[in-house]
């Protein structure tokens, strides 16, 4: 059974956010993702001040079994990226919640995060 913490966010897409208190959104994959993706190989990330809509793809998850977009969950500017991935990508496998956090974004409108799935619909998603 996947791991799925009760303080995020969560999208259909399989990404989640968690809101820092400064209003910033940190984004990654979950953890039904990354074992249904398997072993991570590769993580590209968009570039630090990149703009994107909500739904745009901001970076991709390559694996042993597949390549995998990532799809903005909010609209809004990035404002810091996980450069550990790029050299350890496999921490997307041990620690999809903590170490292997992808991106940061100042969102357009706080407000978007209302219409994100909590973790009891996104267990319901997922089972």
């Amino acid at each position: 059974m996947s791991e799925i913490p009760d303080n995020l966010k969560y999208t259909k897409e399989h990404e989640w956010l968690r809101l820092e208190e400064d209003g910033t959104v940190v984004v990654g994959i979950t953890d039904y993702a990354q074992e249904s993706l398997g072993d991570v190989t590769f993580v590209e990330l968009p570039e630090v001040g990149s703009t994107f809509s909500e739904g745009d793809t901001f970076g991709v998850v390559e694996s042993v079994k597949a390549a995998s977009d990532l799809y903005m969950p909010v609209s809004g500017e990035v404002t810091e990226i996980n450069e550990d991935l790029a050299d350890a990508p496999e921490k997307v496998n041990a620690s999809p919640f903590d170490e292997a956090w992808m991106i940061k974004v100042r969102p357009d409108n706080a407000d978007d995060l209302g219409q994100l799935l909590d973790a009891e619909a996104y267990r319901k998603l997922v089972v």
